[in-house]
């Protein structure tokens, strides 16, 4: 048996030698290999790493090991952590522990927080993760700005921006003015402007100071249609606490822009007792009157005080597209109608007339002008600066006096006539694919249909069939299931009935029933799915445009009386009353219109 003899003495290398040669002849051919192939340095980064430090952190501290902070809460308890972790994560604790006298503290007392609030934070400290309440979110908000945690006061921000609504914005807003906190409110200011109508239905406003309520009403973007609700709103502040309040009423009437009210609302106004005790509320009514003496007078004429400026409602605006026909000329005019300050503009017109065609508005931007005289579409974006109507794909079917009504991002058109024959078909297009396809037919025939959409459902109301007999039926579509079902009938025959939506309500609005036109209106209410009759409208109205806009029904236009032309009757169902509003000025027979977002050339 041969022993292994030793390299030294003589001459013969170990295994260890050996493998050490190889190893290192090795690498060299893998750094020429390398560098044949130009390999280039790469970075890497292990995503977890920062995730696995915090919670074996966070497992020590759990285990009290290596702890080296403690503190005392307000109810004494004690919440332990490492002073390296704290400060890192926050201003607080680094100015804390800067100090000489509490970085060798054994414990230190925080008296502004309770234990349940500081561990939670401390937790967010080694974990980035933290659940809000309804009952924390407020100490949190607070807490978290004395440590300077920016995220959970970011988040606490976030969490409250949520939760606004009518009945909690006014105290969110009080909170964060007191505590000093912008954003939240500036959020809260801006939720109560764009939801005036309805916080001041409920009595959580009567508790703003006079200062508060003052800014409030001042605001150009104040969210209201009518400036009667502006003074009425103040009208129930004062008498909330009337011997305490009642003798700032001029500094809140200073705000009210009496000049915009409606002249038979200014009638009611001039007979307010606390207006006509008071020498400086009865000169802002003088105010106003002489300034409806003068536009009865000049029309155009609008003096440049706030007083008689209109408000603006912010971005959120919604101004109604009417459309025109003219006697002469077969092009379609169109015009930007502003109901509250009654400004009508010029807006991009349709080269032929579609007097007959069915109207629809997709995301309050995209209106679509459906047939009318043949299987055409054209659209119109509303949001453009220089908008323009432009062709679409056209239908499947040559539909004539047809119904039109929107579901989500899909165009209907319902019935209508085909040459001499009545249709019961419906088509669809869906602007994502940008076709026309066939859906389930109603249940009979129906021309110069309304159409309305209620419940996530598109409701076929009356018309009449191809042999002429006039229909009080009413059906609706499923899209889910593709599939018609009918409903209770109206209680008279409608065709050309305009159709609106209000308030989870459906309203069939005038038409005609086989032996005369129509100015009756009827309400279906889901719910108990029964009609019931509302007042009549002041004129007969065939095929007219309805829309619904701030908490009203406008219905305008039509086809039947050529007095119509320039009218829009108002419904308000509150009161269940009309109103009719005569416009300043014409451009051809107006027969229907639709709400879309204030356009960005509309005049302010």
């Amino acid at each position: 048996m041969c022993p292994v003899l030793s390299a030294k003495n003589h001459g013969v290398m170990s295994v260890k030698e050996m493998d050490t040669i190889q190893a290192s002849s090795c690498e060299n051919n893998l750094k020429e290999v390398l560098k044949s192939n130009e390999c280039e340095p790469a970075h890497f980064k292990n995503n977890s790493h920062s995730v696995r430090i915090l919670e074996d952190l966070q497992s020590l501290r759990k285990n009290e090991v290596l702890c080296d902070a403690r503190f005392e809460a307000d109810d004494g308890k004690i919440v332990i952590g490492h002073k390296n972790v704290l400060i890192a994560a926050s201003p607080y604790f680094r100015a804390m522990f800067s100090s000489f006298d509490e970085s060798n503290k054994d414990i230190i007392r925080i008296r502004e927080l309770n234990s349940t609030t500081l561990q939670l934070l401390v937790d967010y400290i080694y974990t980035g993760e933290i659940m809000f309440t309804q009952e924390n979110v407020q100490v949190l908000l607070l807490a978290s700005n004395v440590l300077q945690l920016d995220f959970v006061n970011r988040a606490c921000v976030e969490f409250l921006q949520k939760q606004l609504d009518v009945s909690n914005c006014i105290y969110i807003k009080k909170f964060a003015d007191l505590h000093n906190c912008t954003e939240l409110m500036s959020s809260s200011e801006a939720y109560i402007k764009q939801n005036f109508l309805e916080v001041i239905k409920g009595d959580e406003y009567l508790s703003l100071s006079c200062e508060d309520l003052g800014k409030l009403i001042s605001c150009n973007d104040l969210a209201v249609p009518f400036e009667e609700k502006v003074f009425d709103c103040v009208i129930k502040w004062v008498r909330h606490d009337l011997d305490q309040r009642k003798n700032v009423l001029p500094q809140l009437m200073e705000h009210v822009r009496l000049p915009l009210l409606r002249p038979d609302i200014l009638d009611n106004v001039v007979e307010e007792p606390l207006l006509n005790n008071c020498s400086k509320c009865r000169d802002y009514v003088f105010e106003a009157m002489r300034f409806h003496l003068k536009k009865s007078v000049q029309q155009f004429i609008m003096p440049k005080t706030i007083s008689c400026t209109p408000r603006q409602f912010g971005g959120s605006q919604k101004v109604i597209l009417m459309f025109n026909e003219s006697d002469t000329f077969p092009k379609c005019y169109t015009e930007w109608y502003d109901p509250v300050t009654n400004i009508r503009e010029n807006a991009p017109g349709i080269n032929d007339c579609r007097r007959l065609a069915g109207l629809g508005v997709i995301r309050d931007k995209f209106v679509f002008a459906v047939s009318g005289i043949s299987k055409s579409v054209f659209m119109l974006d509303v949001s453009l600066k220089s908008p323009s109507w432009v062709p679409m794909a056209n239908m499947l079917v040559n539909r004539n006096r047809l119904g039109v009504g929107v579901l989500g991002d899909s165009i209907y058109a319902v019935g209508g006539l085909d040459d001499n024959s009545g249709l019961d078909s419906v088509e669809v297009f869906d602007v994502s694919i940008q076709k026309w396809q066939m859906v389930s037919s109603m249940s009979i025939k129906r021309i110069t249909v309304g159409v309305g959409v209620l419940n996530n459902h598109l409701y076929a109301v009356g018309g009449y069939n191809s042999s002429e007999k006039n229909l009080k039926s009413v059906e609706y579509y499923d899209p889910t299931l593709d599939a018609w079902t009918a409903v209770t009938d109206m209680f008279v025959c409608r065709q050309g009935a305009g159709v609106g939506v209000l308030d989870g309500l459906m309203y069939a609005i005038g038409g005609y029933n086989g032996h005369e036109w129509l100015k009756s209106v009827e309400v279906y209410r889901p719910s108990d799915g029964v009609w019931t009759a509302v007042a009549d409208m002041e004129i007969c109205r065939f095929r007219p445009g309805v829309v619904a806009l701030n908490g009203l029904l406008y219905v305008i236009g039509g086809e039947y009386d050529k007095s119509m032309k320039d009218t829009v009757e108002i419904y308000n169902p509150n009161s269940n009353t009309w109103t009719m509003e005569r416009l300043s000025r014409n451009v051809g027979r107006i027969y229907s219109g639709v709400v879309v977002d204030r356009p960005p050339n509309f005049i302010n």
